[in-house]
């Protein structure tokens, strides 16, 4: 099984983390404990649930990655009400979007190699030989 240090969802999760949590701080003081919590839980969330994924193979593999999917599902939803209610830019908006964006292409690719009984880990890590995404 591969390092988590080469599998590259990590890496743009991680990126997404450490530009998200910040901006959540400029977020409404009255929102904190409600929307902010959540899109920040659903951040962390998904984190820990490719974290589990890449600890497990086959049936518990699959289940872990989506539980990822679920989380990664509500985070876009708090990031475009986030945008809604002009706590973030629209430049802010269009970058976190286009990494949850990519992260859902890794997501996907990975998930598929899981269902089809394969290693699983070739498509997190960013190979995209022989897939369609």
């Amino acid at each position: 099984m591969p390092n988590t240090k080469e599998l590259v969802i990590f890496t743009q999760t991680y990126d997404l983390l450490t530009w998200l949590l910040p901006h959540c701080e400029r977020f409404p003081k009255n929102q904190r404990f409600v929307v902010t919590q959540r899109l920040q839980g659903a951040a962390l969330d998904f984190q820990e649930a490719i974290f589990e994924a890449n600890a497990r193979s086959g049936g518990q593999r699959l289940q872990h990655l989506q539980a990822a999917d679920a989380q990664l599902n509500k985070l876009r939803l708090y990031l475009r009400l986030a945008r809604h209610w002009d706590w973030l830019g629209s430049g802010q908006y269009e970058h976190a979007s286009r990494i949850v964006a990519e992260i859902g292409r890794l997501l996907g690719g990975w998930i598929r190699q899981t269902a089809s009984g394969r290693s699983g880990s070739g498509a997190a890590r960013g190979d995209r030989a022989g897939d369609d995404f």
